[in-house]
């Protein structure tokens, strides 16, 4: 398609798509009707057979008549109940008719229910890959599912209250509110969000705490001016809670529990591992990653469901893997409601190694394995703040050598148990200092091998950011100078620019080389590992946790606005301004981009002065020598500006 003059974000009204396939709504999130089955189906009894006519006065010509008629009838019968059985068998199609719907099957793939609703049961075997929701292809790992959570019976929590107890506190579902430790006044991290008694330890969890709004990112809050509106939002969305992926640190921690059965013996607060075993499941969501999908659903229904066009069908992008499919589901289900196939269409882009993928931009990028340098960073800080909690945890146990790396897996189990099960006997052995740190070794992790500390930060996101600008450009791409599909990318079926709505679904460390291929250096400060940097701006916590999101509106105004936002200036006409909003607070641009003014108080940025930055992203993020270049990997610190040297 060829790409419109101009640079500027030019809105096109939504249009009814044709020809697009309905999604498969015998999945999960969009229906309750059971499919027929696919089996034949076994042989119906036959009916009784009327009686004969008798002839008054019995000969052998009446007797030949009468067999030969009896011979009729049940030859009529067997044909037809075997024509109905095939027909049912074959979804009535031997009558003309779909008993069962298809998805995308055209005028006849509708199936009458008893109120009359029509139903998608069973996606057309001629639906295109990209399209195609079931049965999953590349949906990664998708083990059964482990033990299922029984939270009315194995939570933990001293009666009463009062000097020295803990009084019950309702869980919501979850139960996170752990009175560890040192939790009153004194610790190490005195954010002004985080008064005395309102801390709490699941805001420490990086990438592993469930979903709660970022306390902000140093600007306030502005509403939409009078005379403005939002004529636009690109969603970027992570997954939900889910089960930890495999080989992780605590099921190799609980593999090791396993194995020393019969010599452990843990006391104190520790006695609860005599009779532990490791039962999480793999990669999958938990029920608290499909709540959080739905409930982000939900909130943006509220926060943009006037951008839809309810005579159209947009197109929804995320992943092939499982998580990220179900995740995309449930957030059309908050959305739209469970009839959301007729409102959506959900694109799965292939994710496995070698493919290009913008919303998984690390598997296209081989670098990104083996330059990042978090990991060893991290490894620094865990030697150094868990030090007095593996000398403490380590004496509750015998017949088994406990080392620092089972203080830190400990740890980890915590919020993966209490997002599959409600609530882990692991989250009260630490003290709230330990899980500030805990927080801080994420934070150093994904800074070194995803942000602005890793050869390949800007790389690995830079696929999407060319995605962003396309649509704010409205053109397609039709060239391949990153990870970016360039099939699908260059089809307005499959990339379409006509939607005022967008929705992607990613993963977190892909969203934080994203924030790095935008070139927002705010995030960009270097976070030492031998000591606690204290309040700092990349703490994923705050950026990534489990249903993270990434709103980028696109508001038009009719005159500029005031940099103090005391009105519109005198002079100009009408104006487009960028705001992008992570997590339900403003991400302030000006910080990152000078030409965006960073006396602004709103964070907003022309969208023409946006468009020029990060026309300059592309170069700045040095895909193919960053991704497949041949350069030393340098310890970390080195690399400051998310690029290779």
């Amino acid at each position: 398609m060829p790409r419109p003059s101009g640079s500027g974000y030019q809105p096109v009204h939504q249009y009814e798509l044709p020809d697009l396939p309905e999604e498969n709504a015998s999945s999960s999130s969009s229906s309750s009707i059971l499919s027929v089955s696919e089996k034949p189906l076994p042989p119906l009894p036959l009916p009784p057979l009327p009686p004969l006519p008798q002839s008054p006065s019995p000969s052998s010509s009446s007797s030949s008549h009468v067999r030969r008629w009896r011979t009729f009838i049940v030859a009529f019968l067997t044909s037809l109940l075997i024509f109905f059985g095939l027909s049912l068998a074959t979804d009535g199609s031997l009558l003309g008719t779909s008993w069962v719907s298809r998805a995308g099957g055209g005028s006849n793939s509708k199936e009458k229910g008893k109120g009359g609703d029509e139903c998608p049961c069973r996606q057309d075997p001629n639906t295109p890959q990209y399209f195609r929701t079931s049965p999953e292809l590349w949906a990664g790992p998708t083990a059964t599912a482990g033990m299922q959570p029984f939270l009315a019976q194995t939570r933990a929590f001293k009666a009463g209250g009062g000097a020295g107890g803990q009084t019950y506190i309702p869980n919501a579902p979850l139960q996170t509110d752990v009175p560890v430790d040192g939790i009153i006044g004194g610790g190490e991290d005195d954010d002004d969000e985080e008064e005395e008694g309102e801390r709490n330890i699941f805001h420490h969890m990086g990438y592993l705490s469930p979903y709660v709004v970022s306390p902000g990112f140093g600007v306030g809050e502005w509403p939409v001016p009078k005379g403005g509106e939002i004529v636009q939002v690109q969603m970027l969305s992570r997954h939900g809670s889910r089960y930890p992926t495999t080989g992780s640190n605590v099921n190799e921690f609980g593999d090791r529990i396993a194995a020393a059965t019969e010599h452990l013996k843990a006391r104190g607060q520790l006695s609860f591992l005599n009779e532990w075993k490791y039962q999480l499941g793999h990669e999958i969501l938990v029920p608290k990653g499909r709540q959080e999908l739905f409930d982000s659903g939900v909130l943006h229904a509220y926060m943009y469901g006037n951008l839809y066009n309810p005579h159209s069908k947009i197109i929804v992008r995320t992943t092939t893997q499982d998580r990220m499919l179900k995740s995309a589901e449930n957030f059309m289900a908050g959305f739209f409601g469970l009839e959301w196939p007729q409102n959506a269409t959900v694109e799965v882009i292939i994710e496995e190694a070698g493919f290009n993928n913008s919303l998984a931009g690390y598997l296209n990028c081989p670098n990104a394995w083996r330059v990042g340098t978090g990991q060893a960073a991290a490894r620094i800080w865990i030697n150094n703040y868990l030090q007095n909690a593996t000398a403490r945890l380590s004496a509750l146990v015998d017949g088994y050598d406990w080392t620092i790396e089972d203080t830190y897996a400990a740890q980890t189990t915590c919020p993966y148990e209490t997002v599959a099960y409600g609530y882990s006997r692991f989250c009260d052995l630490f003290t709230w200092d330990e899980w500030v740190g805990f927080g801080y070794s994420i934070d150093l992790a994904f800074y070194g091998d995803d942000g602005f500390g890793s050869p390949a930060g800007r790389a690995t996101g830079i696929g999407y950011q060319q995605e962003v600008v396309a649509r704010l450009k409205n053109h397609t791409l039709g060239y391949s100078g990153s990870q970016i599909n360039v099939t699908l990318d260059n089809n307005t079926v499959t990339f379409p620019l006509n939607q005022s709505i967008y929705m992607d679904f990613s993963h977190d460390s892909n969203i934080i080389s994203i924030l790095t291929a935008f070139g927002l250096k705010q995030f960009g400060e270097f976070l030492d590992p031998s000591s606690y940097a204290g309040k700092h701006n990349f703490t994923v916590s705050h950026l990534t946790p489990f249903g993270a999101r990434l709103d980028m509106e696109i508001i038009k105004t009719p005159k500029p606005l005031a940099a103090d936002r005391s009105g519109y200036l005198e002079e100009g006409g009408e104006t487009k301004y960028v705001h992008f909003v992570l997590n339900q607070r403003t991400i302030p641009l000006g910080w990152s981009f000078p030409e965006c003014d960073a006396s602004r108080v709103d964070g907003w940025c022309e969208l023409g002065k946006f468009l020029e930055v990060q026309d300059k992203m592309p170069a700045a993020a040095q895909y193919q020598r960053a991704c497949f270049g041949d350069y030393p990997v340098q310890p970390y610190g080195f690399t400051s500006d998310g690029a290779p040297p």
